[in-house]
């Protein structure tokens, strides 16, 4: 059910505390733990992470792979551990969007650590390969953008200084003792709707749109009947709609009904032509 974002810059052992993570829930809860690790991610793409962190496009790149491989895993059972640096405010909020559409909960687990502690800990990696340049070290950390819990993106929040555990026992309980946030429009996938079906609206408010404007071509005014569609009836109270306020409200129609779609297509012409007039009013 729940996700959980490891921040923190480079070599501030993010990797270690993941794993710490994923023991508690496998050992002590039981739970089924994946983990999505940056560095894994970028090494199966063959990319030397010096090279890649200073390269937008490949870095985003990355980070759309990262995200992809968590929303193909995450789900309302098990436990999903984004180990990387997550340390672009947008990116953690996309993440946030992620979860909440797929109506999990989440939390996330900073580690702060000094830049000179850091670097220490980057200079006494074995392999030379998983260290970072000076360069990149640099960079990633100049552009670093810590957690705040004030964003409800970032909250629940849970800072690990060296030295510290790792709050499991505290992280469980907003993990798996509370509510996923509610999902909202902004959050929800637009229900599928048949092919047919968005044709046809297409074409109903196509045709009522052609009525209207034909209809202030000659003149009329106040009530306007829509020619082939029982009972739509547009009240204009005497104002005259231009084409491009049409074309607007017609959008606006069209994307609030693909969001919740009726089951009875007879009926989007009468819907259109309510919600113009509650437009007019």
């Amino acid at each position: 059910m729940p996700l959980i974002l490891i921040t923190g810059i480079p070599s501030s052992g993010k990797s270690t505390r993941a794993l710490q993570i994923k023991s508690f829930f496998e050992d002590v809860h039981e739970k089924t733990v994946f983990l999505v690790n940056e560095n894994g991610i970028i090494a199966a793409n063959g990319t030397e992470k010096n090279v890649l962190f200073l390269d937008a496009t490949k870095e985003k790149q990355i980070r759309g792979l990262v995200m992809s491989e968590a929303q193909r895993l995450i789900n309302r059972e098990d436990v999903v551990i984004i180990d990387a640096g997550n340390y672009i405010k947008g990116y953690r909020y996309e993440l946030y969007c992620m979860s909440k559409a797929n109506k999990t909960t989440q939390c996330t687990v900073h580690c702060e650590v000094p830049l000179n502690t850091a670097w220490e800990w980057n200079s006494m990696r074995e392999k030379e390969d998983d260290r970072y340049t000076q360069e990149t070290f640099d960079a990633l950390t100049m552009r670093f953008e810590p957690p705040d819990s004030r964003n409800r993106w970032d909250s629940p929040l849970f800072t690990v200084l060296p030295g510290d555990k790792v709050p499991t026992d505290d992280m469980y309980g907003v993990l798996f003792e509370r509510n996923a946030p509610p999902p909202n429009q902004s959050t929800q996938c637009a229900p599928l709707s048949s092919t047919n079906f968005l044709y046809e609206m297409d074409k109903i408010t196509l045709d009522v749109v052609s009525a209207i404007l034909s209809a202030q071509k000659l003149g009329l005014e106040g009530e306007v009947k829509i020619p082939g569609y029982k009972d739509c009836v547009l009240l204009t109270n005497g104002a005259n709609m231009t084409a491009a306020q049409l074309t607007r409200l017609r959008r606006q129609f069209l994307a609030y009904t693909k969001l919740h779609p009726t089951n009875d297509i007879s009926k989007i012409g009468s819907l259109f032509v309510q919600f113009l007039n509650t437009s007019l009013r």
